[in-house]
């Protein structure tokens, strides 16, 4: 008797970063991956562990908002179900929102056509309640330098002094919107928005921005980043604490599978601007 194919499923999560060694399952160290994936195997009773694969990886000490990942089971039933049950046995810094069979050709991964992400800046006496979700930095910052060096970065680039390179990847990607202003909490909020972003990029960006927003570096300076192919080693790199994954973005479900094949095309293929 032939098996059914799997039926792949949608999950839409948030996490409190703070505890977790990063999304990705390492041996030894307590992981989001690897915690989903322990609890849906046990409260499904499967007979095999699941594999989660996920829209963008975030980092240790990294949060989530609009966290997006999908897995494929053996039923097509079992949305209702595990939503229920997930929400009776995951930890209270990790929460499944809603979980739904995925329409055909996506991919958590794949088919994300942008990530938008939200660096939160504390510049001035901040409330200590936040201190777990804004990087504290010298200030006052000039938010107007930091909003107009940020504009500047949307664009095809190669991000390569923003990035920790990996052999046989491509530090290109295209910044769709990126853009700074003060909440109404007083904190500096930097929201960049791209195809998809390098290892440490949005934190190495933030901290070139913030060392133009101290009056350290300037306009020229950040533009000449935007040259460089290897990683500057005079951009800071910012804890990870103040970043939230806020939403991925997704194509229409008829352009679901042209997404996935054009995303896998390495970048480096693409000529620059």
């Amino acid at each position: 008797m032939t098996q059914a194919a799997p039926t792949r499923y949608r999950l839409d999560l948030a996490y409190d970063g703070r505890d977790f060694h990063g999304w990705a399952t390492q041996d030894g160290f307590r992981s989001v991956q690897g915690t989903l994936e322990h609890w849906i195997s046990t409260v499904l009773r499967l007979p095999e562990p699941v594999s989660l694969t996920v829209a963008g990886r975030t980092d240790a000490g990294v949060h989530a908002r609009g966290q997006v990942a999908h897995v494929d089971l053996p039923a097509d039933d079992l949305a209702e179900e595990l939503q229920r049950r997930l929400g009776r046995v995951l930890p209270d810094d990790v929460v499944v929102h809603r979980v739904r069979v995925a329409p055909e050709g996506f991919d958590a991964r794949f088919a994300a056509i942008w990530r938008r992400y939200v660096f939160r800046l504390a510049d001035d006496s901040p409330d200590p309640l936040v201190r777990h979700t804004a990087v504290r930095v010298r200030g006052p910052l000039d938010v107007a330098a930091v909003d107009a060096g940020a504009r500047s970065l949307v664009g095809l680039h190669d991000f390569g002094a923003f990035c920790k390179r990996r052999e046989g990847a491509t530090t290109i990607r295209e910044m769709l919107e990126c853009h700074a202003e003060r909440s109404p909490a007083g904190l500096v909020e930097v929201t960049l928005r791209a195809d998809a972003f390098c290892h440490s990029m949005v934190r190495s960006v933030v901290g070139a921005l913030v060392a133009v927003g101290q009056g350290q570096r300037d306009a020229a300076w950040l533009a000449s980043l935007l040259d460089r192919v290897d990683r500057a080693g005079d951009v800071t790199v910012l804890p990870p604490h103040g970043l939230v994954l806020e939403e991925v973005g997704y194509p229409d479900d008829d352009q679901l599978a042209a997404r996935q094949l054009e995303a896998r095309a390495r970048r480096d293929e693409r000529p620059l601007p």
